[in-house]
């Protein structure tokens, strides 16, 4: 078995970061997760006891130079956890890496499986879970997240260079690396909960310091992509996790050709109940 962190790096958001806590530690052992606090105004909460927790001066500028600072510093992280780690997986609080349970794998099993040869990442498809007016109600804290929400994009954008098993540096967001193409692993999928509930967005938009760093216009794309949602039919599952884990490995733009593309498409689908009781 090969040997697994996780790191991210969390601004005052405990819900998700507990989440990812639970979901992550039970999979890899709270002692290989490694937390980094944006901030020192911010307080550690009680979930990231026996994790590896820095606290660091908050990263100055606005979203897009403050988003290049974040991700140079756990690039950095990474590289030197590679010493003593196999692979490291990055994501977001709000990303959970999830393989099908119809591979009666765990995370640690799958990524364990993988032939690396090659690659100095891997990646899962991306599913941006959306919420969606006509389906969900208010999210339920104590419930698994999959449990509640189901609607899904097939997303280009959190379709991310996840999990290195190299000592190259990520892109901003996790999105790509600086060095390599993506490898889109069947059987494994990153699901984002970024759009899942239109109340955490409203009080991120309320957010003083989020509206200086230039968040508005990006909090404002997420609550109009829930609005769109309900003109976007529901495809099969089966049929078109397959199709655009394809397009995505092939289709690259001309001024971006190490990040995956569709065509344009808007996939919505329905993940499936198997997944539900996971995140």
């Amino acid at each position: 078995m090969r040997k697994i962190a996780a790191l991210t790096m969390v601004r005052k958001d405990d819900f998700f970061l507990s989440r990812w806590v639970e979901y992550y530690g039970q999979l890899l052992g709270k002692e290989n997760l490694f937390i980094y606090f944006d901030g020192e105004d911010q307080s550690v909460p009680a979930c990231a006891q026996s994790c590896n927790v820095q606290v660091i001066p908050r990263v100055d500028g606005n979203v897009r130079v403050s988003d290049k600072e974040r991700i140079n510093i756990l690039s950095a992280r990474a590289s030197q956890l590679l010493e003593s780690y196999d692979m490291i997986i990055g994501t977001d609080v709000d990303e959970f890496l999830v393989v099908d349970p119809v591979l009666h794998q765990s995370l640690p099993e799958f990524l364990s499986a993988q032939n690396i040869k090659g690659h100095n990442s891997l990646s899962g498809l991306g599913c941006d879970i959306i919420f969606d007016p006509g389906r969900d109600s208010v999210f339920d804290r104590s419930m698994p997240l999959l449990s509640q929400r189901r609607a899904a994009l097939l997303s280009t954008r959190y379709t991310k260079s996840s999990v290195l098993c190299a000592p190259v540096r990520w892109g901003s967001g996790f999105h790509r690396t600086r060095r390599g193409d993506f490898h889109i692993c069947k059987g494994l999928y990153l699901f984002h909960f970024g759009c899942a509930d239109p109340s955490i967005i409203a009080q991120k938009m309320q957010d003083k310091d989020l509206a200086s760093r230039g968040w508005h216009r990006h909090l404002s794309k997420r609550r109009r992509l829930i609005d769109s949602l309900p003109s976007i039919p529901f495809k099969d599952w089966d049929e078109w996790t397959v199709k655009a884990r394809k397009l995505q490995s092939w289709i690259r733009l001309p001024y971006t050709w190490n990040k995956p593309a569709m065509l344009n498409m808007k996939i919505r689908v329905l993940v499936p109940e198997r997944f539900g009781k996971i995140v």
